[in-house]
């Protein structure tokens, strides 16, 4: 495999597990109830948004592809090929990019900061996670 060439499966496994990992994140069973707080909603709130959970899954499915596309290109021209060094470089964007960009929009907002600790955090584990198994599938293409 050449080093910069993206596998399209490793990035679609990648970006399902994201999703696997946001379900989980945002369930009942770790942070839904400090993530519906946060935000102040109310249940006619949450029930009208489940209208349009599709498109927004969709919306969200195709930016993680996009995601794991750059970050696969990214791991080659950097020679990240392995599930240790793609996790490492998932965290070291997570923390120049989402971290910073994430804590910079939050300013912005009267959200109380559990919120952008719940979301970052999300963003952290997936971005470790993406690495982790882009690298994982490149140390076996080789």
């Amino acid at each position: 495999m050449s080093a910069s060439r993206i596998n399209p499966v490793a990035v679609v496994v990648a970006a399902v597990v994201v999703f696997v990992i946001g379900f989980l994140w945002y369930s009942p069973l770790l942070f839904s109830a400090g993530w519906i707080q946060g935000h102040g909603y109310t249940q006619a709130q949450l029930d009208a948004m489940k209208g349009q959970l599709g498109r927004i899954y969709g919306i969200i499915f195709l930016s993680v592809v996009v995601m794991g596309a750059v970050l696969s290109w990214l791991m080659g021209q950097i020679g990240a090929n392995s599930a240790g060094a793609g996790a490492k470089l998932g965290a070291v964007i997570w923390l120049g990019f989402a971290a910073t960009l994430g804590l910079m929009a939050h300013l912005y907002t009267e959200a109380p900061m559990s919120l952008y600790y719940i979301d970052t955090g999300y963003q952290l584990v997936y971005m470790a996670a993406m690495g982790a198994i882009l690298g994982w599938f490149r140390s076996r293409a080789k």
